[in-house]
C-alpha cells in the first residue's frame, strides 16, 4: 500500500474535490480529511483504489445519561451498546462544557468525584456559542432556573451547529427541541442506537418494523404498555374486556420480546359528543386508545397516517380523541402538528378534532398553502398561484419513500407491512439546477426506468439549494431520511437541493408516461424536476381521480 500526503485542502480541491476522497486524473484517492494531512491511499500494481470515505459526525452527550445508567434508570447494556457503536463508526462524542459546570455543583461528592472521573475520558466541546447572547432562542425555549440556562447551552451547541446531534435523556430538553425545530436532532439512547445501525452502518441492522392488526382477545392486558392507562382510567380493563367481547382489533407493534411497543385501536361513531361545549351528531372516526413506546420508528405519526386514510377511504370527515393534556404534552405537539386542535372538554379530559376536509373556505384567503397542508392534511391547497413540479425518482428512492406503492395497494389490505417510509413528512435529495421551489408548491413525483409515471403527491415544508456539505445535510434531513449516510457523502459530490415535503396522496388512476406525452404535458422522459403550468397539472389531477373534496382553491370555495 502506497501513501501520498498533500498539505493544502485548496490544492486538492482545484484538482477534483469529493467529500472524503478525490479524483485526479483517472486515480481516485482515499482522504482523510478530519486531520491537517489528507492521506491518498491506493494499491500500487492492481490500482484498485479504495473508496470508503465516511461523513465526520459530531455528537453531544448529556451527562444525564451516564448519571441515569448509576441510578439505573437506564440498562447499563443500553449505554454500552451506544458508546461501542458509536466508536466503531468512528463517530466523535463529546462533553459540553455547560455539563462539566452543572457536574460540579454536585452536593453528593462521592458521585461528583466518579462521574468527573468518567467523563475525563471525553473531550469537551471547545468555545461553544452561548444561548444568553440569543435572546429570540432564549425567548423561545425559555429559561426558569439554572439547570434551564445548562439545558439551553447545551441544545444551543446543536442550532448553531456546532455539533450535529444531542443525546440525551432529559425530557425537558427534547420540549425544548420541539419548540425551536431541533426535535430530529435529539435523540435518547436507544433511538440513537438505532439511528446510528441503520444510517452509518453499511449492514441492514434493523428490518423495518410491522404493524400488526390483532384481536384484543390475543393481547396480554398486563402487558407494561398498558400500565399508565390502567392509571389514567380507573374503567379501561372493563372497557378492554367489553370490547374484546365485540370482536374489536387493534393495530399494533411487536417487539423481539413479544411486548407491545405500540397499540392503536379506533371505532367509527355516529353520535353527539356530550362535552362542553357539546358537539353535534356526526360521523366521526375516534381515536380511542394510541399509545407508543418504541421510539426512533415515527410510529406515533404512521398511526395520524393511518387513521386519516381509514377516515377518507370510509367517508369520515372528521378524526377526534380525548386526552388527559399536561404541561409541555409530546402527545398534543405530535397531534397539532399534523392538524389536531383543542375543541372542548370531556369531564376532566381535552377533546381534540381534525378535519381533514376543509369547510370553513375563510382560509383561502387567511392561510398560507403550507398552513392549509399542516392544518387540514391530507386536503392541500392547489390554486393557480402556487408551482407544481414533476419530480423524477429513481426505482430504490421511491420504494423507500412510498412504500405503500411498493409493498401494498393499500394500507390495510394486509396484517402487516413495512414502516420504512411511511411517515407524513420526508426528505428528498436531488441535483436539480431549478431555484424555483417554494414552500406550498406541488410535487408530482415520477418513477422512472420501471413504472415510468407518476402516483404520489406532496408539498412542500422547506427547500434548501446548493448544498454540499454532508453534515449540514443530515442534519437538515434528520431522522426522516432515507438515505443512510454512504448514499448521501455519493448524492453530496455536487451540489444538492434538500426537499423537505409532506406526503398527501396517492392518485387513485396511475398516470403513465403514454398519458402524459399523449396530452402533450410531456415531450420525453423527464431527466430533471419540471415545472408544468396549472393547466397541464389539472389533466393530472383529473385523469388520476384526485378527490376534488380534498383540493383547496378558488373553484372550491364557490361550489
Amino acid at each position: 500500500m502506497s501513501t501520498l500526503k498533500y498539505r493544502c485542502m485548496e490544492k486538492i480541491r482545484a484538482i477534483y474535490y469529493f467529500p472524503q476522497y478525490f479524483q485526479y486524473g483517472k486515480e481516485v484517492f482515499d482522504c482523510s480529511s478530519n486531520t491537517e494531512y489528507i492521506e491518498l491511499s491506493y494499491k500500487d500494481k492492481s490500482r484498485d483504489f479504495i473508496l470508503k470515505g465516511r461523513a465526520d459526525v459530531n455528537i453531544v452527550l448529556d451527562t444525564n445519561i451516564f448519571i441515569y445508567r448509576e441510578d439505573n434508570a437506564i440498562p447499563s447494556n443500553k449505554l454500552t451498546e451506544l458508546l461501542r457503536v458509536c466508536a466503531e463508526l468512528n463517530i466523535k462524542t463529546i462533553i459540553h462544557p455547560s455539563s462539566i459546570e452543572d457536574l460540579r455543583r454536585d452536593k453528593n461528592e462521592e458521585r461528583k468525584k466518579i462521574m468527573l472521573s468518567k467523563l475525563s475520558a471525553y473531550p469537551i466541546l471547545s468555545d461553544p456559542p452561548l444561548a444568553d447572547n440569543d435572546q429570540e432562542f432564549i425567548d423561545t425555549v425559555g429559561v426558569a432556573n439554572s439547570h434551564d440556562t445548562i439545558d439551553n447551552n447545551i441544545l444551543y451547541s446543536v442550532y448553531r451547529n456546532a455539533v450535529d446531534f444531542l443525546i440525551t435523556e432529559d425530557k425537558g430538553i427534547y420540549r425544548k427541541a420541539r419548540k425551536i425545530g431541533l426535535e430530529d436532532r435529539v435523540f435518547d439512547i436507544e433511538e440513537a442506537i438505532k439511528y446510528l445501525k441503520k444510517y452509518f452502518l453499511n449492514e441492514n441492522v434493523y428490518q423495518p418494523l410491522a404493524i400488526k392488526v390483532v384481536h384484543l382477545y390475543h393481547l396480554d392486558l398486563n402487558d407494561k404498555i398498558f400500565n399508565s392507562l390502567k392509571q389514567d382510567y380507573p374503567g379501561f380493563e372493563l372497557w378492554w374486556r367489553k370490547k374484546s367481547r365485540e370482536g374489536t382489533k387493534a393495530r399494533v407493534n411487536i417487539l423481539e420480546d413479544g411486548s407491545l411497543g405500540a397499540i392503536l385501536i379506533w371505532k367509527v361513531e355516529r353520535e353527539a359528543i356530550a362535552s362542553q361545549p357539546p358537539l353535534p351528531i356526526k360521523k366521526r372516526l375516534k381515536i380511542s386508545t394510541f399509545k407508543v413506546t418504541n421510539s426512533g420508528f415515527k410510529i406515533g405519526e404512521l398511526f395520524l397516517k393511518m387513521s386519516v386514510e381509514y377516515a377518507m377511504k370510509n367517508e369520515i370527515g372528521e378524526v377526534y380523541l380525548t386526552h388527559f393534556t399536561v404541561s409541555n404534552d409530546e402527545l398534543v405537539r405530535l397531534i397539532e402538528d399534523f392538524g389536531f386542535y383543542r375543541v372542548a372538554k370531556l369531564g376532566e379530559e381535552d377533546v381534540y378534532l381534525k378535519n381533514i376536509i376543509v369547510t370553513e373556505f375563510s382560509c383561502y384567503t387567511e392561510l398560507s398553502p403550507v398552513e392549509i397542508s399542516r392544518k387540514y392534511y391530507p386536503s392541500f391547497y392547489d390554486g393557480e398561484d402556487v408551482k407544481k413540479f414533476i419530480v423524477p425518482i429513481l426505482p430504490k428512492y421511491h420504494q423507500k419513500l412510498f412504500v405503500e406503492i411498493a409493498k401494498q395497494d393499500s394500507l390495510f389490505g394486509a396484517d402487516e407491512f413495512c414502516v420504512e417510509g411511511n411517515t407524513i413528512k420526508k426528505a428528498y435529495l436531488c441535483h436539480s439546477q431549478s431555484k424555483k421551489m417554494e414552500a406550498g408548491d406541488i410535487l408530482l413525483f415520477y418513477e422512472s426506468r420501471t413504472a415510468k409515471g407518476i402516483r404520489a403527491i406532496g408539498i412542500i415544508e422547506n427547500v434548501y439549494y446548493r448544498v454540499q456539505d454532508i453534515q449540514e445535510i443530515i442534519r437538515l434531513v434528520g431522522k426522516r431520511s432515507v438515505y443512510k449516510v454512504k448514499d448521501i457523502e455519493r448524492i453530496a459530490l455536487k451540489p444538492t437541493t434538500v426537499i423537505i415535503f409532506r406526503w398527501h396522496f396517492y392518485l387513485p388512476n396511475f398516470i403513465s408516461y403514454l398519458y402524459l406525452v399523449r396530452n402533450r404535458i410531456l415531450s420525453g422522459p423527464p431527466q430533471s424536476i419540471l415545472e408544468i403550468s396549472h393547466e397541464k397539472y389539472e389533466l393530472i389531477k383529473r385523469g388520476g381521480g384526485l378527490d376534488e373534496r380534498f383540493t383547496v382553491n378558488q373553484a372550491s370555495v364557490c361550489r
